[in-house]
């Protein structure tokens, strides 16, 4: 299995110069193939493949010697980067879907490289980089598997690695549990056998403040340094609060995935969910899809199952005699007059969710 962690690198001014060219040619790079394809499908009619624009690179450096300056690896992850988004257009071509072809990349929308196979190496508190030399990093946690791809990220002026590691899967003991898991935006998931995980709603807490720091924004002149710092304020209190929700998630989720042998979610559509004005930020806040994401592939390594069933009904059906029992959002308690059944609305919901999964792995 892969894992990848996330660690804080603190470079050099020069190294953080360094840094910031490698981006800017990569990102140049990237526009200038991406408009290479463009021009020999209109004037052609073919399409240009990744390894016939990653064969003119030698070629490339001798006319753009600032390429030198980048390791050969990563300039090849570019035109595969590249070839990722055409493969993934096609796929959402055939299947239907928004096309959203390549587009150029602006600075602001290109913020990381990667060293595919080589070009990095690990020395204690340093990670050494090809081309711009050993850099400072905080190993906050125990490193697991054989690293195999490095991805260095700028994100609000700070820098990170991202090292992806080759790990053996372990199985947990089984426990013999099984659990159904509604999620909601008054309690973020209640589980088939009663347990509550309350919704932090971060983003609610940090409202205030982030509305001080938009109000700022708006007074600061447009392209003025006092502007950009703003911005950089209110961009990292955004990250605060999303790395908040993060955190939560992945303990809800460890909590789960220890706990039970099979969990069971609804399928839920959550980008049409926020498109309702009313929930849209308390969805968006709840981070349900994270928690489901972190679920999954924790479940995974830990030789668990994740069932996802069909969520029509779920809430309005009985668990004990499956009478439908209409009720609207603010009724948060489920009272079944036809077998007198009374519970938790969500905790109905969870038991039914179960069932569902039972049945779809039968």
């Amino acid at each position: 299995m892969l894992r990848t962690y996330k660690f804080r690198l603190y470079p050099t001014s020069e190294q953080q110069e360094k840094i910031r060219c490698t981006l800017e040619r990569c990102r140049l790079l990237y526009n200038r193939l991406l408009a290479e394809r463009i021009h020999t499908y209109k004037t052609e009619g073919k399409a240009l493949t990744y390894g016939q624009q990653a064969n003119t690179f030698r070629e490339r450096k001798q006319h753009i010697p600032a390429l030198k300056d980048v390791h050969s690896q990563v300039l090849q992850d570019v035109a595969r980067r590249l070839d990722k988004a055409y493969q993934a257009f096609y796929r959402r071509v055939k299947s239907g879907e928004k096309a959203g072809f390549p587009r150029f990349k602006p600075q602001s929308r290109y913020d990381s490289f990667t060293y595919p196979q080589s070009g990095f190496a690990l020395e204690g508190t340093r990670l050494e980089l090809s081309k711009i030399g050993p850099v400072r990093i905080k190993l906050h946690r125990q490193l697991r598997g054989a690293i195999k791809t490095c991805t260095i990220t700028l994100k609000n002026d700070r820098y990170y690695a991202c090292l992806s590691c080759e790990i053996e899967a372990e199985p947990l003991p089984q426990t013999n549990r099984q659990a159904g898991v509604d999620l909601g935006v008054r309690q973020l998931a209640a589980t088939s056998d009663g347990s509550i995980f309350e919704a932090p709603k971060p983003l609610r807490k940090s409202e205030a403040k982030l509305k001080r720091q938009q109000k700022a924004v708006s007074r600061k002149q447009r392209g003025s340094s006092r502007r950009r710092k703003a911005v950089l304020r209110l961009a990292r209190q955004h990250e605060r609060v999303a790395n908040q929700r993060k955190d939560y998630a992945h303990q809800v989720s460890r909590t789960l995935v220890n706990r039970y042998d099979l969990i069971a979610f609804e399928e839920l559509n959550v980008q049409g969910m926020v498109r309702n004005h009313h929930l849209a930020k308390t969805i968006a806040d709840a981070g349900w899809s994270g928690l489901v994401q972190f679920v999954t592939y924790k479940a995974e390594s830990a030789g668990r199952q994740v069932v996802r069933v069909d969520p029509r009904y779920t809430s309005q059906c009985c668990s004990t005699c499956h009478h439908i029992v209409k009720k609207t959002l603010a009724e948060r308690i489920h009272r079944c007059k036809q077998c007198g059944t009374t519970l938790d609305r969500d905790v109905n919901a969870a038991i039914n969710i179960l069932e569902r999964a039972k049945r779809q792995v039968s």
